[in-house]
């Protein structure tokens, strides 16, 4: 699951969950910034947001307004 938090401290990030387990990114480079994920779940977060970076990019300029966050689509 990926949220972004309205409002939320710089850099721009993402957070990521998986089961118990949480990581914030960092959208820019893609460094984990806190926690960590298993490293099939990590690789698969890092690919999506390769994919999506513009995308979330948006969302957090959305996020600081803050505004409605546009829904991204998954990995296929």
């Amino acid at each position: 699951i990926i949220t972004m938090y309205f409002s939320d401290h710089n850099p721009p990030h993402f957070h990521a969950r998986y089961g118990n387990d949480k990581a914030e990114y960092d959208i820019h480079t893609l460094a984990v910034l806190a926690g960590k994920l298993p490293k099939r779940a990590h690789v698969l977060v890092v690919e999506w947001a390769l994919e999506h970076r513009e995308e979330l990019l948006m969302n957090w300029e959305r996020a600081i307004v803050p505004s409605e966050l546009v829904k991204i689509k998954p990995l296929e």
